[in-house]
């Protein structure tokens, strides 16, 4: 039986809210989760991004914070600034009460606005580790009220070094409060954080869709000996040709290397980085979701707030260090019922790394060679028949057809199509193509077709004239 939302114990004027922003069933971390913390229990979910967990921990925060009090009552840690983001966003659009107040802190934004609402009073403060810090010795956060603490990604404050700073801060909030943490792993470290400040807490395990065969196609490309990993994935994406990509890389430095070389061969392209301040982030996050950029190179630590619906392929143009962070880099393809494709280059000394990824998703990753010329120019063929098909179902072509039946009298008519094919063909074929050494050898050779002229009339006499017929559907 599928469960709602009303069933999970929210009030009607949450549900509608909901329903207004199209959520009508909860996921199954939701599901868990939400009965739980409203009834008070401290809670520990082991769930991925894209499962719906910022809606698990903030509805119930919702539906208990007093929005008469204009204390902090709410406090939410999250390891970057694009999450703190997210999470602050998520939770306005859950609420249709204006008079609730959420602040959003973390580093590279002027601390001074901080400080000036929290003097105006906020209820709910979402931040991460860092600020939240800073602020408290200042002495411009108070926690002496918070009700409520949320650790979401708990394992990536971890692996940042934040770590410290979240144990600083669970000092500082009262005791008798309600803690939730949010992880996709459970190291030591994090598992004795929990043993130390919650109280018999409620362990929550959802099951990941992150590695279902069903939905991602995961495709492992070997970068022949020789090649370095740019000159590979040119035509690993001519070929694949994706509609929106996260393309990750290890560090900052390749970041930079590959989204200039991409820009370079004429490709939607733009890099996400720390060195960004957050206007410049914010603008490139949009201009991702509304198609504007197709493709972001990014490392895992600032690809963090990057959080985009639909994403139809996931390159790893470095594979992680861990078998965890390739599970989720590969979940953020493949969301929502939706198909996705993980594609990752290797090298020999990769190897290893991969038969321990088999090993996790249970499923023997098939390696293929770089795409050869003429796959990459018979997939070329294909998107361009397709383009031909649908000008032909239209009717801005009828224009051209004077231009046709002009060029009829001396070309027949399929060299005629032929030669206009091979201009947009052309004109649209990347300059890295036309280099032989760019390319792996191909022993798929074909002969190109070669334009066809028609035979100039021949005169038998003065009265009688013989020429080729012309094209069918042509008419003077």
């Amino acid at each position: 039986m599928t469960l709602s939302f009303t069933s999970l114990g929210l009030s009607e004027a949450r549900v509608q809210q909901l329903e207004k922003l199209g959520f009508t069933e909860p996921t199954q971390i939701q599901t868990q989760a939400i009965p739980q913390m409203l009834a008070g229990r401290d809670v520990v979910g082991q769930s991925q991004t894209g499962t719906g967990k910022t809606a698990a921990f903030s509805l119930p925060i919702l539906e208990r914070v007093d929005i008469k009090n204009p204390a902090v009552q709410a406090l939410i840690l999250t390891p970057t600034r694009e999450l703190a983001q997210q999470v602050s966003q998520a939770i306005r659009t859950f609420t249709s009460e204006r008079r609730l107040g959420v602040l959003t802190v973390y580093g590279g934004q002027s601390i001074d606005r901080q400080i000036q609402s929290l003097r105006k009073g906020v209820q709910v403060v979402v931040g991460t580790p860092g600020r939240v810090i800073d602020l408290l010795n200042r002495g411009d956060l108070k926690l002496d009220q918070v009700n409520f603490l949320v650790l979401d990604e708990a394992d990536e404050m971890l692996s940042m070094g934040f770590i410290d700073d979240v144990e600083t801060i669970l000092k500082q909030v009262p005791s008798e409060r309600q803690t939730a943490f949010f992880s996709a792993t459970m190291p030591p470290t994090i598992q004795k954080l929990i043993a130390k400040f919650l109280r018999s807490p409620i362990m929550l395990t959802v099951e990941q869709p992150k590695a279902a065969p069903s939905r991602i196609n995961q495709v492992v490309y070997m970068v022949p000996r020789g090649w370095s990993k740019s000159r590979a994935l040119l035509p690993i994406l001519e070929l694949e040709d994706p509609e929106s990509a996260l393309i990750f890389v290890r560090t900052r430095r390749t970041a930079a290397e590959l989204t200039n070389q991409l820009q370079a061969a004429g490709h939607s392209v733009d890099e996400y980085h720390g060195d960004l301040n957050q206007q410049a982030r914010e603008r490139l996050l949009m201009r991702f979701r509304q198609h504007q950029v197709r493709w972001v190179v990014a490392t895992d630590i600032a690809a963090r707030g990057l959080d985009v619906d639909h994403l139809s392929h996931v390159i790893n143009y470095d594979l992680p260090d861990s078998v965890e962070s390739y599970i989720h880099r590969i979940g953020r393809t493949g969301r929502a019922g939706n198909g996705g494709t993980a594609i990752s280059l290797i090298q020999p000394m990769d190897r290893r790394k991969l038969v321990l990824i088999e090993r996790k998703v249970r499923q023997t990753l098939k390696i293929v060679p770089i795409p050869t010329r003429a796959e990459i120019e018979g997939r070329r063929l294909e998107k361009l028949q397709a383009q031909v098909r649908e000008v032909l179902s239209g009717e801005r072509m009828a224009s051209f057809l004077p231009v046709v039946a002009q060029l009829g009298e001396e070309y027949d008519a399929h060299a005629i199509a032929a030669a206009a094919l091979q201009i947009v063909y052309d004109q649209t074929r990347p300059s890295w193509l036309s280099n032989e050494a760019e390319m792996p050898l191909d022993d798929r050779q074909g002969s190109k077709p070669k334009l066809v002229k028609r035979p100039k009339p021949e005169v038998k006499s003065q009265d009688t004239e013989v020429r080729s017929p012309k094209p069918e559907g042509i008419r003077n």
